[in-house]
């Protein structure tokens, strides 16, 4: 992630002693994201990885590193956080909340082929079983509420057709919230997050997924729809690629089959998960906060998504 709060070795001296890794021999910030500060820690018993959480609180943070664990204890493949001498997983540094979870091993695919969809798609789906029983609650952070509160922040930077497409879309969106359908759709931890800079493999094995800092509770087809936004299309149109998408949705299936209510929800999903990222991506590029590295996303990729979903069906979920 982007790196707002700088930390170096001599900062982590005293503060590494609480966990059970011994001396940290190497630090490294990681340039790419938006949220939170990350660093690549090395330390006489491994790799790790080192977060700084820039927006999120003590409050808040126990429910993505307990998920974490949770999942990390059924087999999911996932960063473990590491509890310091009193088993607690946030602790301050430089008055921040911070972490220390486990490094996965791999490197991300950032030109997915079927087989690596098909990966993911078997992944969500036993991520989203296994979360079935997790007993913390909290709600997706940047889900229907915060699009409501954050659209009239960047209106005034939005030319009148993308306005227009903004007030529109979230309406549409706010309208569905209240249907028979939209409360029929299976319901518990997701991710939210799942692109593909966020999975790991190994050739064409996934090894595992990482970054959980917008996980929460919401539908999980939304969840599925943010993985296709990103693992099973053209970059340059947006369009959806169909081989990919239906390795993943195949593969999703396979392990958690579809349901009535998902096959009717499936499209305005599609839209609600594009939405959601061209929201955040318009935010961040407008109302910028500052960092000593920083890599905004250009929001017109997913104006471009949004723009092909509501105007084209995709192919319909497995039956």
């Amino acid at each position: 992630m982007a790196v707002f709060t700088a930390v170096t070795l001599d900062d982590l001296n005293q503060w590494i002693k609480q966990f059970p890794l011994g001396q940290a021999l190497a630090l490294k910030g990681i340039a790419s994201g938006i949220e939170n500060s990350n660093f690549f820690l090395t330390t006489e018993r491994g790799e790790y990885v080192l977060t700084i959480f820039e927006n999120l609180d003590f409050d808040q943070l126990p429910f993505y590193l307990q998920l974490m664990r949770h999942l990390a204890r059924r087999g999911i493949p996932v960063p473990d956080p590491v509890p310091n001498e009193h088993g607690e997983l946030v602790v301050p540094l430089h008055g921040k909340p911070a972490a220390v979870v486990t490094k996965l091993e791999g490197a991300s695919q950032m030109d997915p082929q079927p087989v690596h969809c098909a990966e993911a798609g078997t992944m969500l789906a036993r991520m989203h079983l296994a979360a079935r029983d997790f007993p913390l609650q909290q709600p997706n952070l940047r889900g229907l509420d915060w699009w409501l509160e954050t659209a009239p922040k960047v209106m005034p930077f939005l030319s009148p057709e993308n306005a227009q497409l903004l007030s529109s879309e979230i309406a549409f969106q706010q309208a569905f919230a209240g249907t028979d359908t939209y409360r029929q759709l299976a319901h518990g931890p997701v991710h939210a997050d799942l692109f593909r800079n966020n999975v790991m493999f190994v050739g064409d094995k996934l090894t595992g997924c990482f970054d959980f800092y917008f996980a929460g509770c919401d539908t999980w087809l939304f969840d599925v729809a943010v993985t296709v936004n990103d693992w099973c299309i053209d970059q340059q149109s947006g369009k959806l690629d169909p081989a990919r998408l239906s390795a993943l949705l195949d593969a999703y299936h396979a392990v958690r089959p579809f349901t009535d209510a998902d096959r009717a929800a499936w499209q305005t999903m599609l839209r609600a998960a594009a939405l959601r990222f061209w929201l955040s991506r318009l935010y961040d590029l407008h109302l910028p906060r500052e960092a000593e590295l920083l890599t905004p996303h250009d929001p017109t990729h997913f104006e471009r998504i949004l723009r092909d979903r509501v105007e084209h069906a995709s192919q319909e979920l497995p039956a």
